[in-house]
């Protein structure tokens, strides 16, 4: 991977592992629905002027479909679920579960064939989903059932969001792309989030916690993550779903005091080992990189080029 791929990477890791958190506090005052507005709305506020100033939006007319399932699959549906979810679950849990991304992604890969998988591949990808395993035996008990369900669908929506992004999207502007799904995901949400909201004016954290999500989880987020499944393609990109766990359970157990048990020290191993031997690359010959691509549109064919992990 590229030195540039790593710096997305890392910086993936760490803003996609805060959201745990955030969400972890803001739905303690703020309905789940209501959160998903708020968030959405704020990112959209932000990028769409950004967006239609740069004439970002008007290309996207012709693939409205392809941005609304996109929309329902990477935003509309997981995040929701995963709000309701934490109101269950401890944040450093939530966080441990969505590492079962990168193996779903892998299946829905090799099932297009659009995706090599090799016995080291596969062999850390299954460690890594033995780590899930461990937590689900170890740390989840029967009352939490529903919200481990809820983490399943929001893995799976995970996983192919990704794949329709390289597959249907891949020629258009990636800031006008994130900017549409925000506004359309708000505006789907409003009428419901509108008899949700909070009868008071939430906590200064809760506040907090939501301006980050809006500005740093949402609308830099998506911006940092379109640049990463360019440079290393959609698949590679959700290996950052097995380093953002580690991002969660360190905020959830030093700022929140959720409990360090067993079951997260044994799959929090696993699913670290398992990123090493997933993330480490098979020597190909390296495909010809597009020369007309900028930072804000992603290149053609990136779910086949350039993809490995």
């Amino acid at each position: 991977m590229s030195r540039r791929g790593w710096l997305l990477f890392a910086a993936m890791c760490v803003i996609w592992g805060i959201p745990y958190l955030l969400i972890k506090v803001a739905v303690g005052e703020v309905s789940p629905v209501a959160l998903v507005f708020l968030r959405t709305a704020s990112g959209a506020l932000l990028l769409v002027p950004i967006a239609a100033a740069r004439g970002h939006l008007r290309p996207l007319l012709p693939h409205w479909r392809w941005i609304a399932a996109y929309t329902v699959i990477e935003i509309g549906i997981p995040w929701v679920l995963l709000s309701d979810a934490e109101r269950k679950l401890s944040s450093s849990l939530a966080g441990l579960l969505v590492a079962a991304v990168p193996l779903i992604g892998t299946v829905i890969a090799a099932a297009m064939g659009h995706e090599r998988v090799d016995g080291r591949r596969l062999t850390g990808l299954l460690v890594g989903l033995g780590g899930v395993g461990a937590l689900l035996g170890l740390d989840v008990g029967s009352g939490s059932a529903p919200a481990v369900v809820e983490m399943g669908a929001v893995a799976v929506c995970y996983a192919v969001g990704p794949v329709i992004v390289a597959r249907r999207l891949n020629r258009l502007p990636a800031l006008g792309v994130v900017a549409a799904s925000l506004a359309l995901a708000a505006v789907a949400y409003a009428p419901v989030a509108a008899t949700r909201l909070p009868a008071h004016m939430p906590g200064g954290s809760v506040i907090a916690a939501l301006a980050l999500l809006g500005v740093v989880c949402t609308a830099l987020a998506f911006v940092v993550f379109f640049a990463l499944i360019a440079e290393v393609g959609p698949v590679r990109a959700t290996v950052i779903t097995y380093v953002n766990p580690a991002v969660a359970v360190l905020l959830g157990v030093s700022l929140l005091h959720e409990r360090f048990t067993a079951g997260i020290a044994l799959g929090f191993a696993l699913i670290l080992a398992g990123c090493v031997l997933a993330t480490r690359r098979t020597q190909v010959a390296a495909a010809p990189r597009p020369t007309s691509c900028t930072s804000q549109t992603l290149p053609s064919g990136s779910l086949n080029v350039r993809n490995e992990l």
